[in-house]
């Protein structure tokens, strides 16, 4: 059976933020997601979360620098450093919090140079946290310029190259119709090493039933793949958060 897990940095955001585990369970939640919880408190968030019976399914790595640095960096040459030192700071936050995926994201970057250090960094995380499960997500060149993992194949041949048993791939709907036009297709190729699996329309990155997806379809699909991991809701709602959660009643 689906497990759905609503991304608190996207949704109920009428709400502050610990009011927000609540709206989430009483949407029929399961889970939660937060995609950088390094600023809040860590004692009031597992409080919240346990007090609503919500586990705490997905968060990223490093912490990012909202003033203009970058939001990831395991891919840039000359960032290995700091890398290593961030990651110790996440998994700081999802031992607390008791995550189960940590994303680390590739940030900027191109060329040889960036992908040896990209499956370093990712080789040294997951020999650092083998009892984590980490994770990678393609991104797309429009909305992201620049990022280096911008193809779901390239992430396959990373995930291959490292080899680690706790290391898989992050699945976004959007992010597959945003880079190849489809999603189904994209899906049944690398099913087999999706660890994590988030929702969102296409285009415009609203509801799950909304834009050119079958939200319908891929959900078919999953059950008949055997996926038995979280569904991440990481979407903008066109209105309210509640207004919008009739595809979530569906399913």
């Amino acid at each position: 059976m689906a497990r759905f897990a609503a991304n608190l940095t996207y949704l109920f955001t009428e709400l502050p933020m610990i009011q927000r585990f609540a709206a989430a369970r009483r949407a029929g939640f399961e889970g939660v997601e937060i995609l950088f919880p390094y600023d809040l408190a860590v004692k009031e968030l597992t409080l919240a979360a346990a007090a609503e019976d919500l586990k705490f399914v997905l968060m990223n790595a490093p912490p990012p620098n909202w003033s203009g640095g970058p939001r990831g960096f395991a891919a840039e040459p000359g960032n290995e450093a700091r890398f290593r030192n961030d990651f110790e700071r996440a998994l700081r936050f999802a031992s607390a919090l008791g995550v189960e995926h940590l994303h680390i994201m590739a940030g900027r970057a191109q060329g040889k140079a960036a992908r040896r250090t990209f499956v370093a960094n990712l080789a040294w995380a997951a020999q650092k946290a083998p009892d984590l499960s980490l994770t990678i997500e393609p991104i797309n060149p429009r909305d992201v310029p620049g990022y280096f993992l911008n193809d779901f194949d390239l992430a396959a041949e990373i995930l291959a190259q490292v080899g680690a048993p706790n290391l898989g791939l992050q699945f976004d709907t959007y992010q597959a119709q945003m880079i190849n036009g489809e999603l189904m297709p994209v899906w049944e190729r690398h099913a087999a090493i999706t660890r994590h699996v988030q929702v969102a329309g296409c285009p415009g990155r609203h509801e799950p039933n909304s834009g050119d997806q079958d939200l319908d379809q891929f959900l078919r699909s999953l059950e008949a793949s055997n996926y038995a991991g979280w569904i991440g809701a990481e979407y903008t709602p066109l209105a309210s958060t509640e207004a919008g959660m009739t595809w979530l009643r569906s399913a």
